[in-house]
């Protein structure tokens, strides 16, 4: 699906399923250097079970047009107009890491747009090395090292993808290196710099599920400790023997949480 925010066309990925207004709407937002791909499972399914599913390829990322945009803030406030474009009032988000912060910031922002919202991998404040951060300056392939090591448990790294045949750090590696030059940059200096994901947890009304991978070395649980003590009544799952890349790692068990989390009508 393409539609235009700014002038700029955007791409969303909707479960091969057309767009419907009276359906309720999930939306999904991927992390740094990452696209709707990522998503592909968890949209799929909501697609075909009675919602509108739009896994999101943000600003110069994927098949979306334009610049990447250079802060949560700024991202927060394009997601809002992605919710306009498709005149949609309510929506129920669903963000990885850098896509945790947007939604979150979002939901702080525009409480009234936001009816539930799930930050997977989430931290506040969500620091990067400055080695990874000199690194993915010069476009130097070894920032996709970096990231693809550090994303996975020890065990995923010796295998286990639940679909035969398919490698997941290869198929990470693969995505990070068709990011156009400077993004993953872009997008790894707006994690580090955002400060404000403790009070805008602070501003959310909405109910919030929180997935967290207990092997996480990216977005460490203890960041979240936080971030989770000041979402008011915010449901956590944690994956045990579980890096940052929980899509990847643990489809299903992804899907089974966000299941539980929207299987309510998110407009009531």
């Amino acid at each position: 699906m393409r539609f235009e925010v700014a002038g700029a066309s955007v791409y969303a990925y909707t479960g091969t399923r057309a767009f419907a207004a009276d359906r309720p709407t999930v939306v999904f937002v991927h992390g740094a250097a990452n696209d709707h791909g990522v998503f592909a499972l968890q949209s799929r399914y909501f697609a075909w079970h009675g919602m509108n599913a739009l896994a999101v390829d943000l600003p110069g990322h994927g098949r979306s047009a334009g610049a990447p945009l250079p802060s949560v803030e700024a991202l927060a406030d394009w997601l809002r107009d992605v919710l306009d474009a498709l005149h949609v009032q309510q929506a129920s988000l669903v963000g990885h890491s850098l896509g945790a912060l947007v939604t979150l910031e979002c939901a702080a922002r525009h409480p009234g747009r936001v009816a539930r919202l799930a930050l997977l991998g989430p931290s506040a404040p969500m620091p990067v090395s400055d080695d990874l951060l000199d690194a993915a300056a010069r476009n130097d392939h070894v920032a996709c090292e970096m990231i693809n090591g550090w994303s996975f448990s020890a065990g995923s790294q010796l295998g286990g993808n639940r679909v035969p045949g398919m490698w997941m750090l290869g198929t990470a590696m693969r995505l990070l290196e068709r990011a156009r030059n400077d993004v993953l940059s872009v997008d790894l200096i707006a994690c580090n710099r955002y400060a404000d994901g403790l009070a805008a947890a602070a501003r959310v009304r909405c109910p919030v599920l929180v997935v967290i991978g207990a092997r996480d070395i990216m977005a460490p649980p203890r960041n979240a400790k936080a971030l989770i003590a000041a979402l008011p009544g915010a449901q956590v799952v944690t994956l045990p023997e579980t890096g940052h890349s929980l899509m990847a790692e643990r489809p299903d068990e992804v899907l089974d949480a966000l299941r539980q989390f929207l299987r309510t009508d998110p407009a009531t």
